[in-house]
């Protein structure tokens, strides 16, 4: 692999430090969504966002493919193939045949809509499977209306250059809505493999079915297109931010049609224990095959890098270690008895260098928890940036609540620094110890909730004692956190503008007040992680043209542009 030495930060990057706004695209609703956030928030969002915060991008939550229909999977970081797109988040009115549809199959696909359209002002947890159930057939009745030639052409382009995996990935859709999930009593992701007569047979039978799932994925990437170059047309210096995943769901459609690009054994990637996850992650995800990898020139790394700089002007690539090493964790040992796997981290790192290179863009590693000195140094000689967060960021990196928070001026350059991320509560909730509460509830502690409440509480007053060091606040609201948590919310961010990182980001959690977790990590069902809606600090649902509307979100963006001091 002949690869740039490093990539090169964008100009209007370099020139001066960036901002950004950090969402689940899918929290955030309109009255034209089908009960979820969709590609046409998203546009929304991206083109609000630049005209009304002046950001200059947005990092959303991964958009990688899913099941194709319910059960689905709420994780957007368990896909089903990196390769391909999420289809549903595909917005049907947004469809050019939408509008020429006939009358009486118009009002059919506006019926759908309505049957869940009042689910977009809910504050409750959003039932993804309810509003995929009816977006489906919405969808298909466009699909049946057909094309013009011209789009038709452009449909077969699109599927030439989608190439062979794009028929995998369709014909294990088609597997799955004819015989059923891959899992429980249904044994033909184990029994039948992609070349099997029977599964051939089946494409050929439902040939139709097998048609639609390549449509829908050509929809929505014209869909997820379309918001990029909305976010670059209204200002945006990168615009759409994409999030990959760490890797796909064991029964899914690239562990399926390829069982060859991963390691085989019952093995799964996951975490070591650390403070914020005392007892391990299992992310129930099989890990690549290294040797399969070198073998192959790293083709499938590849296609799914270029495919994801097809929509963005940067990536952020979730447990970047895992370009170096990944806790492989064999099958009923748990997370603590994991083992790390090394990678060939130069030639992954060259194939990102190549295609961020080719598309102007940018790269960023998520290099939280437990990462070597060698491995942030490796990155950023390569010019990708790393992640600072200010909950984490404490002096020489030290993993002990309470411990001082590192100064503004020492944070690193080559990185995106943030207050939170999304497996934190939002910073309103995180100073109220939301974390707290839920873990006790959920019995996820390892140690007496006293002792952990006590070192959260440590952990607020070290943040406190930072922000009156350097002026933020006054040792007045530090000592009434309760009483001026936007306040404080606000000097966090204020003290992001004086760190030297080259990319800034706030979450939109933040600006609206929201208290609510997205995400607790180690639980599955326990929580309704993933299928939180935006509301505000009271709970009221903010709708996606409201967003940048609100004072409270205009004030924080006004701390990020540095002209509220």
């Amino acid at each position: 692999i002949a690869a740039p030495a490093r990539i090169p930060a964008p100009e209007a990057v370099a020139e001066h430090q960036r901002w950004g706004w950090m969402t689940q695209m899918y929290s955030v609703r309109s009255r034209e969504s089908w009960g979820i956030g969709d590609y046409g928030d998203l546009k929304r969002l991206l083109a609000d966002a630049a005209e009304k915060s002046k950001a200059d991008f947005m990092l959303i939550n991964p958009i990688h493919a899913g099941a194709p229909i319910p059960p689905l999977e709420p994780s957007p970081y368990l896909p089903e193939s990196r390769r391909f797109l999420n289809v549903t988040y595909i917005r049907p009115q947004d469809i050019p045949e939408y509008a020429t549809l006939p009358a009486d199959v118009r009002a059919q696909v506006d019926a759908l809509h309505d049957s869940v359209a009042a689910r977009n002002d809910e504050s409750t947890p959003m039932d993804i499977n309810a509003a995929w159930e009816a977006k489906r057939p919405a969808l298909r009745l466009i699909f049946e209306a057909g094309r013009n030639n011209k789009r038709e052409l452009e449909f077969e382009h699109f599927k030439t250059t989608a190439g062979p995996d794009l028929d995998s990935f369709a014909t294990w859709c088609l597997c799955f809505e004819v015989w059923g999930a891959p899992w429980g009593e249904n044994r033909w992701f184990f029994e039948k493999t992609i070349d099997d007569p029977a599964v051939r047979q089946l494409v050929e039978e439902h040939h139709d079915l097998f048609e639609f799932n390549r449509w829908l994925q050509w929809i929505a990437a014209e869909q997820v297109n379309a918001a990029q170059q909305e976010a670059l047309d209204h200002g945006m210096t990168l615009g759409l931010m994409q999030d990959m995943a760490v890797g796909v769901h064991g029964l899914g459609a690239d562990a399926w049609a390829n069982p060859e690009r991963f390691a085989s054994g019952g093995v799964t990637v996951g975490c070591p224990p650390d403070f914020y996850n005392q007892q391990g992650q299992d992310w129930g995800q099989p890990p690549f095959n290294p040797r399969y990898l070198e073998a192959t020139g790293y083709q499938v790394y590849r296609e799914m890098v270029h495919s994801m700089y097809e929509h963005a002007g940067a990536v952020r690539i979730d447990h970047v270690l895992g370009l170096f090493r990944l806790w492989w964790i064999p099958q009923g040992l748990g997370a603590r008895n994991g083992a790390y796997v090394t990678y060939n981290h130069e030639a992954m790192l060259g194939v990102l260098a190549i295609e961020a290179t080719r598309a102007g863009g940018m790269v960023v590693g998520e290099d939280l928890g437990t990462v070597p000195d060698y491995v942030r140094r490796i990155l950023a000689d390569h010019g990708v940036l790393g992640t600072d967060v200010e909950w984490f960021n404490r002096v020489d990196d030290s993993p002990n609540a309470g411990d001082p928070y590192r100064a503004p001026k020492d944070y690193r350059k080559q990185a995106l620094a943030s207050v939170t991320t999304h497996d934190l509560p939002p910073t309103a909730g995180y100073l109220n110890f939301a974390h707290v509460k839920l873990r006790e509830e959920l019995h996820l502690l390892s140690e007496p909730v006293e002792a952990f409440a006590a070192s959260a509480m440590a952990e607020r007053t070290a943040m406190m004692n930072r922000l009156v060091e350097n002026g933020y606040i006054s040792q007045t609201v530090a000592d009434d956190v309760e009483g001026h948590v936007q306040e404080i919310v606000e000097a966090m961010h204020a003290m992001l503008t004086d760190t030297p990182s080259l990319l800034l980001q706030a979450a939109l959690v933040d600006g609206v007040g929201e208290c609510r977790s997205q995400n607790q990590p180690g639980t599955s069902r326990e929580y309704s992680n993933w299928r939180v809606p935006l509301a505000d600090g009271e709970g009221h649902v903010v709708h996606t043209d409201e967003v940048f509307d609100l004072p409270r979100v205009q004030s924080l963006s006004a701390v990020m542009r540095r002209e509220k001091r």
